[in-house]
């Protein structure tokens, strides 16, 4: 795809502001208490009845993490002692029989993700244990066509641990980079070798997994245009097949590991801009696609196949190739979406615990979904999917006159239009290549929640 267009500063400067990342509608930030473990039930009962069930998607956080980085906004658990997981297991153990009852066992888990913290914190022996606990409850296996993923801390992986993850049944592997200069290492207090993650990735290859991501941050303390420039093409030279690059979001007062980075350390947003556009010049020239929402990949990757095949998904997980699923969180904060609705379970550790105890399941909040929240849904999916919408099919499988139930979002479209980042009429919304960094500012469009949930400071900044 041609770069030349895609960054225009004059536009990203005047767009970028707080917004969703729209891993769900409406995004989190509206879920509330009152939906409780019966609903979440009932849910699953219902998505066990219907006429043909979807497949599953099971996502299990572990929290734990040997040392803490400051930019972190994870959920997490800081202990270099593996024996402070194994309550924690236990509690896991119970949330995976107590969900293997609510839903029918012919239902193949299509995708399986497991994230942190680092999921890599877990000796061998447990993490095989854990993995066998799942099999034993769930239907693992199935067509052939599944993605099973791992986020890993190449600090922490040890010789033998990505052949035992292949033979577990994991086909990708997503690993934290973030930036590889040494003085933005130390101010972020995550110290990484080159050669730590090489090892990793040419592992991981040697022992056939499909696909690996690397995860970068852009707006870290002391980043410059140049020294991420450098960091950049030592990570398109270890040939991932994705790169998710990810802006620094600097809120201290909601994330207290992020007061230790000193705000005068921080790029300025002139600068920050300027590594934002000399990383899409790069990554273009090495041959990634832009797929949206801060994801790249090479062309023959299952996620730039799936975009142009226009069977591209958006999850709590980012973007997949597969169809929706029916998504269950396990472990503490794990969000799911079952029928349509979501659910989400405690952050506190001794309340997961007591819950699972007392044989209840975590949940303290989530969302039922209503018709217009469907309908949006659907066309915030597609434009950060496929950047077009058609409104005719949406006006006949929704059986509304889109122009007419959305008469007031067109409106506000008209000025991004005239401003070259979208083109609409009657029939289809398309975003152009100028607007595609800005897709976030064109969902918001259709988001009836986000005005407030922008005014309580719920989000970060959208480039």
């Amino acid at each position: 795809m041609p770069i030349s267009t895609l960054f225009q500063e004059d536009l990203i400067t005047r767009y970028d502001r707080p917004g969703p990342r729209y891993t769900s509608y409406p995004p989190a930030t509206e879920f509330r208490d009152a939906i409780t473990e019966s609903d979440y039930r009932d849910w699953a009962r219902q998505s066990n009845e219907e006429p043909i069930p979807k497949p599953l998607s099971l996502y299990f956080h572990i929290p734990f993490c040997s040392s803490i980085c400051y930019y972190c906004a994870c959920n997490k658990v800081i202990t270099k002692h593996k024996k402070r997981a194994e309550p924690y297991l236990q509690d896991l153990y119970r949330e995976i029989e107590l969900q293997s009852t609510l839903f029918d066992h012919d239902r193949d888990v299509r995708q399986l993700h497991w994230g942190g913290g680092t999921p890599g914190f877990l000796s061998r022996l447990q993490t095989q244990q854990l993995m066998e606990k799942i099999a034993a409850h769930f239907s693992l296996g199935g067509k052939g066509d599944q993605e099973y993923s791992i986020e890993l801390d190449p600090r922490v992986v040890e010789a033998g641990d990505i052949a035992n993850l292949r033979q577990l049944g994991f086909n990708r592997i997503s690993l934290g980079v973030q930036d590889l200069d040494e003085k933005v290492q130390i101010a972020v207090n995550r110290v990484q070798s080159l050669e730590a993650t090489r090892a990793v990735i040419e592992d991981a290859r040697l022992h056939g997994f499909r696909s690996i991501n690397i995860d970068l941050i852009y707006g870290l303390p002391h980043q410059t245009r140049q020294s991420f420039s450098d960091t950049l093409q030592h990570i398109i030279e270890l040939a991932p097949d994705r790169i998710a690059l990810y802006n620094y979001a600097h809120l201290p007062h909601r994330f207290p590991p992020q007061r230790r980075i000193k705000e005068e350390d921080l790029p300025d947003s002139a600068t920050k801009l300027d590594i934002l556009h000399s990383a899409i010049d790069q990554l273009s020239a090495a041959g990634f696609d832009y797929i949206g929402m801060d994801h790249f990949a090479k062309a023959d990757d299952e996620l730039a196949i799936a975009q142009r095949n226009r069977s591209l998904h958006r999850n709590f997980q980012g973007y997949s190739a597969h169809a929706q699923c029916d998504s269950i969180g396990f472990g503490v904060s794990a969000i799911s979406q079952v029928h349509d609705n979501f659910s989400q379970n405690t952050n506190s550790l001794e309340d997961y615990h007591s819950c699972l105890e007392q044989g209840h399941l975590p949940v303290i909040r989530g969302y039922q979904s209503h018709d217009d929240d469907l309908l949006r849904r659907e066309i915030i999916q597609q434009l950060v999917c496929h950047f077009r919408l058609d409104t005719r099919q949406i006006s006949k499988t929704w059986n509304i006159d889109f122009n007419q139930y959305f008469a007031t979002e067109l409106e506000r479209l008209t000025a991004m239009q005239n401003d070259g980042l979208l083109t609409f009429d009657k029939n289809e919304i398309i975003v152009l290549e100028t607007g595609r960094l800005l897709v976030r500012n064109i969902c918001m469009i259709f988001d009836r929640y986000q005005c407030a949930a922008t005014a309580r400071g719920a989000f970060s900044r959208t480039i």
